[in-house]
């Protein structure tokens, strides 16, 4: 009557989930089955490629027996036991069955086996456990914005130019310097500023139009003084009118005694003609102030606005080989991230550590590292940097992932508190089981999409999961023929897991994962 007793088990397809499997398993024994002084023992074994792996067996008793096991009556009964195994490698093409023992008095009798469940699914350990790391970035800049500057003085209340400021060192310079940029293939001219100003003594209306007038002499002037060193740009003319902050600059350079109480009396008032009275007030200091410092804001300016072109991405790789020692800390480091190989940014990064004690290729050294699975090497790097920061704890994170520490991992992740500790998190959520959580941690992560789209399968969203599919490797192919295969579209997986069999890796799970058991 073996064959009258009917076996259903929860889930059909036993799962591996961090590292267990469980399931429901209830068999229903018909009426007239369980002899009411016989005893049953049902033992749950995992039948896998290279062993098996058996449970405590359950034991049933009929009505009649004395014993303390459950009981099945003689007109039938329905029992639901609990299974659980601890995954071993070749689990992922097994099945489940139970295996009677009938004991009756002093005899034996082993009843038919019974298939429960095929097994098991181990679609969480795709999971890419290798942890994700940033980069600390560069401030290089590739348009260095420069200026070149001449001005010319005018004397008290006068708007006119002298011929003596035209041949001035300080306009000499300025031509000198529009010379260079012309010759310059990475300079670029890009516009050119005349400010007029006065200075902070005298009403301030006057002061207003005095500034006015100088403006417009200096236009003049500056069309003389550009007299064979064109300028082919825009040119720009500004009034400021009294020129407080020329003053306090220039007050805060000077070896004036008193210039502290000076600063502070701008400091207390905003409105200009108060502001000259008080320091007027200040009678021996303004006696200073009125011969080294008021001359020298009667001026006007002429500003030269120049962008210069820094170092293309080829050029510092040209450099990095023929001259790295011209190169300063943020083009070290700019020029280790353009570099392809793993040694040649670890060289660049040893050199702005030896040169700049940079802290920032420092940490980029231990991120070279761990790419290249150096984990001792990381280790060491790691150990010392100066910042602890998100991007520190992260790494050290990433190191106690790779150890399998995941308590250890756990802690620096949270720590950091940034998006890819917080995708970092993720993969510990996928090993512990966790997928609805792991879905939700990778739902705004970017880049490599394998881990967000192996989430959303696990959490049973394949609709996200099919839209988060979007990179071309043979892992995402993988995942993405487990979505089709999910969804019964046979087409699809056989496309995917072609893609998919580029990884030799891949291609022998694939022939063993229980996902495609029924497209083989």
């Amino acid at each position: 009557m073996a064959e009258n007793v009917s076996v259903k088990c929860d889930p059909a397809v036993l799962e591996v989930v961090a590292g267990n499997i469980d399931a429901t398993v209830t068999v229903t024994y018909p009426a007239d089955y369980f002899h009411p002084k016989a005893i049953l023992e049902v033992t749950p074994v995992i039948v896998y490629e290279g062993g098996e792996a058996a449970m405590e067996p359950f034991v049933y008793q009929g009505e009649k027996v004395t014993d303390n096991y459950k009981v099945i009556p003689s007109d039938g009964s329905t029992v639901t036991e609990k299974v659980h195994f601890s995954y071993v490698p070749g689990m992922e093409k097994s099945y489940l069955e139970l295996r009677g023992v009938v004991k009756y008095k002093n005899k034996s009798v082993n009843l038919p086996v019974k298939k429960a469940a095929d097994g098991a699914n181990t679609t969480y350990m795709l999971v890419n456990k290798d942890g994700k790391l940033d980069f600390k970035a560069d401030n290089y800049q590739e348009i260095i914005k420069q200026t070149a500057e001449g001005q010319i003085l005018y004397t008290i209340n006068s708007s006119t130019v002298r011929n003596s400021q035209l041949k001035s060192e300080s306009i000499k310079s300025f031509q000198a310097a529009l010379d260079e940029i012309k010759g310059n293939e990475r300079k670029e001219l890009v516009s050119t500023d005349i400010v007029a100003y006065a200075s902070p003594d005298g009403k301030q209306d006057l002061n207003a139009k005095l500034s006015d007038r100088r403006s417009s002499s200096a236009e003049r002037a500056f069309g003389k003084v550009t007299k064979g060193h064109e300028v082919e740009a825009p040119v720009n003319v500004k009034s400021i009118g009294e020129d407080w902050e020329g003053f306090q600059e220039l007050v805060s350079q000077s070896d004036i005694e008193d210039k502290d109480l000076i600063i502070r009396v701008l400091s207390m008032y905003s409105d200009p003609d108060v502001r000259e009275q008080e320091i007027k007030n200040m009678s021996a200091v303004y006696k200073v102030l009125a011969k080294e410092i008021l001359p020298e804001l009667r001026r006007a300016r002429f500003i030269a606005n120049v962008e210069f072109t820094n170092y293309s991405s080829e050029e510092l790789l040209q450099l990095i080989e023929e001259n790295i020692d011209v190169l300063d800390e943020e083009a070290l480091l700019r020029a280790a991230s353009v570099t392809k190989e793993n040694a040649d940014k670890e060289s660049v990064y040893k050199k702005a550590i030896e040169k700049f004690n940079s802290d920032r290729a420092q940490y980029n050294l231990a991120v070279v590292y761990l790419n290249g699975n150096k984990l001792d090497a990381a280790k060491s790097a790691l150990a010392k940097v100066q910042g602890k920061d998100a991007d520190w704890q992260n790494a050290m994170g990433v190191v106690a992932l790779r150890e399998g520490n995941n308590d250890e991992a756990v802690k620096y992740f949270k720590a950091a508190a940034n998006q890819t500790a917080k995708e970092n998190l993720a993969v510990i959520d996928i090993l512990n089981g966790d997928y609805a959580a792991a879905a939700a941690k990778l739902a705004d992560a970017k880049g490599c999409c394998h881990n967000k789209t192996l989430a959303y399968i696990l959490a049973g969203q394949l609709d996200k999961a099919a839209a988060s599919a979007k990179c071309a490797s043979p892992s995402v192919a993988y995942l993405k023929a487990v979505i089709a295969a999910r969804q019964g579209n046979a087409e699809e997986v056989k496309a995917n897991l072609e893609t998919a069999g580029k990884d030799s890796k891949l291609a022998e799970r694939a022939a063993k994962d229980v996902e495609f058991a029924q497209y083989r």
